[in-house]
């Protein structure tokens, strides 16, 4: 990846020219890079960011020039400026940063499908969650506190550890230590948790499904240690008649009014001080091949974005 001038030109019909302040650094950037999620080439890589709008173009009557707006799916993100359809963005409330934005649109909106939508959680409930030190499990042990669900967290050694805690899991493995099976039995008394939220993929997905109670959930929803092979279905009777689910933020994201209404949600529990962004790395535009080294190394925790 290199940082090249391009023009930008005017909004057309239903877009805006979009001045950025930051972009957010997501593995499904990863995965756009490295081909996994398919694009036309060259493009520009990224998912998430916020800025102001600077023009508006013929057919946007809901949003303004000079309006601070975020989006959570919409490729191109790691740029200056850019045009960006009017109904991938939403206006920003002030209690809001333009940072704050980029570094949890995408993960703020994962969190909430996953917490609220993807399956049936209520106070009380117990989940694992791997890599929970990460940018979306940083969000998710806050909400779930706030929704009085019980979070076991997966991390790698002892400080990521402790970042889990403190965000809000009631316990948290290190999962290059300890056998995150094992333990999740030990801590549930036997019964195995009610899902698995695992974006890990192949070195995680088939001990993941030891972890679920009879009836559980495994949520797969990302692949950072790569794709998971196939496998046999019997797996889900023969392990007490469990559910798999792969889902997708850019399926939740389609329909422009159930995802402003997730927005909505997202911004009220980060206004109301329930969920606080870590924002734990902030890169020069320029350093985005350096921001993705680090990342696939998981040696970034919490959130990351780009400053153009």
């Amino acid at each position: 990846m290199k940082l090249v001038d391009r023009p930008i030109g005017e909004p057309g019909p239903g877009e805006l020219r979009l001045r950025q302040s930051a972009a957010g650094l997501n593995f499904a950037d990863v995965y756009f890079r490295t081909g996994l999620y398919k694009a036309p080439l060259p493009f520009t890589p990224g998912m998430e960011g916020a800025g102001v709008i600077e023009a508006v173009g013929p057919g946007v009557t809901d949003l303004r020039a000079g309006q601070r707006v975020a989006y959570p799916w919409a490729l191109g993100a790691y740029a200056q400026a850019r045009l960006i359809a009017a109904d991938k963005v939403v206006a920003l409330p002030d209690a809001i940063s333009d940072q704050q934005a980029a570094a949890m649109m995408l993960k703020g909106l994962t969190a909430q499908y996953l917490l609220r939508q993807t399956l049936s959680l209520s106070a009380g409930d117990t989940i694992l969650f791997h890599a929970a030190a990460g940018g979306v499990g940083h969000i998710v042990c806050q909400w779930a506190r706030h929704l009085g669900i019980e979070v076991i967290g997966t991390a790698g050694g002892p400080q990521k550890c402790a970042l889990v805690r403190e965000a809000g899991a009631a316990h948290a493995i290190d999962y290059k230590a300890e056998d995150f099976v094992a333990r999740t039995k030990e801590l549930t008394g036997g019964k195995g948790v009610k899902a698995v939220f695992d974006s890990v993929g192949k070195d995680t997905f088939m001990r993941s499904l030891d972890c679920l109670r009879p009836f559980g959930m495994l949520v797969a929803f990302g692949q950072s240690s790569g794709a998971v092979p196939p496998f046999d279905v019997l797996a889900l009777s023969t392990k007490g008649s469990l559910f798999l689910t792969r889902p997708s933020l850019a399926t939740y994201v389609a329909d422009r009014d159930r995802w402003r209404g997730m927005a909505g949600e997202l911004f009220s529990v980060v206004a109301s001080g329930a969920v606080k962004l870590d924002i734990g790395q902030r890169y020069p535009l320029a350093e985005a091949a350096r921001a993705h080294q680090e990342l696939e190394a998981r040696r970034t925790t919490g959130a990351s974005i780009l400053i153009p």
